[in-house]
């Protein structure tokens, strides 16, 4: 039973080797039976323990079979009347076989995931989850795109080493922090669509401050690094994108987690994101963030987009294109 935070990290931590047994604790002891799961593309929506354990972790463990759960930050919160655990990391394991078409290089692997469960009565009944799969088709060289104008490396924990946040924090402390990034927020909703200044995000980020986007988009630092790397491209194909229908968003001592499902809703009509032509399309992004604050700005920003089902809904299969791709080699 989930009693606390400390007792929801207990149960993580003991489950830590998924590959060595470690699912069946999570199955058992974590999920409502009737938990209702809300994964990746192709993964997508699952309803019940018994589906997540077979569609989900089943096949992860078959493919990783020394797979292990790394977690860099945990926090909890109340939203909207529901207590909720957010917590980001990676999975690790050697990929010994083929995952979801990608071709195994039976070499250590790091999945990095965001993740958010609702806890009612002791039990997860809603979980929310994003895997960053372009990642993993990247790391065995089969992502079938334009490579990432950011930097591909494996984004790390906090630089503070205080990421799962266990002990009592200050509310005061959450708060601010919760407010700084709805102030934000609120901030890019204010585009004028001509001038990135408009946003006035410099008042928000330390002039270093480091953004761990999604592969393919890749990571940047600083302002002008990010604006280049990631805002300029994002704002030129969606131009009209809005937020909204959030399903958590909490904050905790110096960090704060928000997720939708989708969270952002826009037109794709610039062309050169991801080296994509601008298709008309109207689309629904499922995303995760994970912030944490330094003094009265925010100094680092994990970001989780689930580019597969993005892309898709722009008419473009990556993972029908990574097979044709190994089939032409």
């Amino acid at each position: 039973m989930i009693e606390s935070k400390s007792a929801y990290w207990s149960l993580l931590h003991r489950s830590r080797k998924l590959g060595a047994g470690g699912v069946a604790p999570i199955v058992t002891e974590l999920l409502h039976p009737d938990i209702r799961f809300f994964g990746p593309h192709p993964v997508n929506d699952l309803v019940g323990s018994r589906s997540v354990e077979e569609r989900f972790w089943q096949p992860l463990v078959a493919s990783f079979p020394d797979l292990e759960h790394r977690v860099d930050i945990l926090i909890s919160g109340e939203f909207k009347g529901g207590t909720w655990m957010a917590s980001t990391g990676y999975l690790v394991g050697l990929f010994a076989h083929d995952w979801l078409g990608i071709p195994a290089t039976r070499k250590p692997t790091w999945i990095r995931y965001g993740w958010f469960d609702r806890v009612v009565d002791g039990r997860v009944t809603e979980s929310y989850v994003i895997l960053d799969i372009p990642s993993v088709m990247m790391q065995a060289g089969a992502w079938p795109l334009s490579p990432s104008l950011g930097v591909e490396a494996m984004p790390p924990g906090p630089a503070t080493r205080d990421g799962v946040q266990l002990d009592q924090t200050d509310e005061a402390a959450s708060a601010k922090s919760l407010k700084l990034v709805e102030d934000m927020i609120g901030g890019l909703m204010r585009y004028d669509g001509k001038s990135l200044a408009s946003m006035g995000m410099r008042g928000f980020w330390t002039e270093d401050f480091h953004w761990y986007g999604p592969a393919p988009i890749g990571s940047m630092r600083g302002h002008a690094d990010y604006e280049r790397g990631h805002q300029q491209p994002f704002l030129t194909a969606f131009p009209d994108r809005v937020g909204g229908d959030h399903k958590c968003r909490i904050g905790e001592g110096s960090y704060v987690a928000s997720t939708g499902w989708p969270s952002v809703r826009a037109t794709h009509l610039g062309g050169g994101w991801l080296g994509t032509a601008p298709t008309g399309r109207r689309v629904g992004m499922r995303v995760m963030d994970f912030w944490r604050r330094e003094g009265d700005l925010l100094a680092e920003n994990w970001v989780f987009i689930d580019l597969p089902d993005l892309l898709l809904q722009m008419d473009l299969d990556v993972f029908a294109r990574m097979s044709a791709r190994q089939v032409s080699r």
